[in-house]
Parts: structure tokens; sequence; C-alpha cells
């Protein structure tokens, strides 16, 4: 019988190293089986809607953004067109269904490759900001306190 208390799950799929390790984990796979759809492997794509669709609110009577892209050179240009193509094929991506355009830019990475970047300055400017503080982190840690089970 499961407590009325949030449980947190970490279940690994692949890559466990040892016996007692894949072991540990059995116990669980009855409750990933029945909610399979929370589960989902993320090579399958985005997570399906779920009847819950979030959406970010400007302030009224704004102008939208609407920004040019930034100049490239050829070789960020056929960057840009991989990771996006990388992306698509993965099922990582959707066609936005935002007024607005933001330009994006690339940001060299520690080991050599690109992170592409969206440049959301100019609609950060005209969002109504929340209207309630971001949870401390310290009061999160309290709510964990005495769990062990983690996602």
């Amino acid at each position: 019988m499961l407590s009325q208390r949030a449980i947190f799950i970490v279940y690994p799929k692949k890559n466990l190293k040892s016996e007692a390790a894949v072991d540990s984990f059995k116990c669980l796979a009855p409750l990933v089986k029945e909610f399979e759809d929370v589960f989902q492997d993320p090579s399958k794509g985005l997570a399906p809607l779920r009847g819950i669709e979030h959406q970010i609110d400007f302030i009224p009577e704004a102008s939208l953004p609407n920004r040019l892209a930034y100049r490239t050179n050829p070789t960020e240009a056929k960057e840009i067109q991989q990771q996006v193509e990388g992306l698509i094929v993965k099922a990582w991506v959707q066609d936005s269904m935002s007024p607005c355009v933001m330009p994006m830019i690339l940001v060299p990475k520690k080991d050599g490759s690109w992170r592409m970047c969206m440049d959301c300055h100019a609609i950060n400017n005209i969002i109504i900001k929340y209207r309630h503080p971001v949870p401390r982190l310290d009061d999160l840690l309290d709510e964990l306190h005495g769990s062990q089970i983690f996602t």
C-alpha cells in the first residue's frame, strides 16, 4: 500500500553495469509498466499532449517582436541546418504555433562543438511576469526529507 506522499523514481532502462543493479530495479517493473505513458522513451519524440497546455501571457497591446536572423557564415549555416535536421529526425521539435520570431545563435562548447541558443530578450520584455516566486531550494530539499526513491 503506497502512502499519499509523492514518489520519485529513478529507473534506468539501459546501461546497467551489474546484476545487483538489475535485480534492485525488478521490483519497479510493474509500476513502470502501469504508467508506461509517463515513462516514455525519449527516442520516440515529444511527449503526447495530455490535455494541459501551458502558455505565456503577453502584456496587452504589446507589439510582438519579429527579429531578423543574425548573419552567419557558411560554416555556421551548415551547422545550424545539421542540428535542426537532427532534432527533426529525433522528433524532438515540432512546428511552432508562436506568432513571434526569435533569432538563434551558435555558442561554442568546451569540446569544440556548437550549442544552439535562442535570443529571447525581446519576448522577455513583453511577457507578464510570474506572480509567484520560485520556491527556495532548501524548502524543496526539506520536502524530500526521508524519501528513498527519486526520479
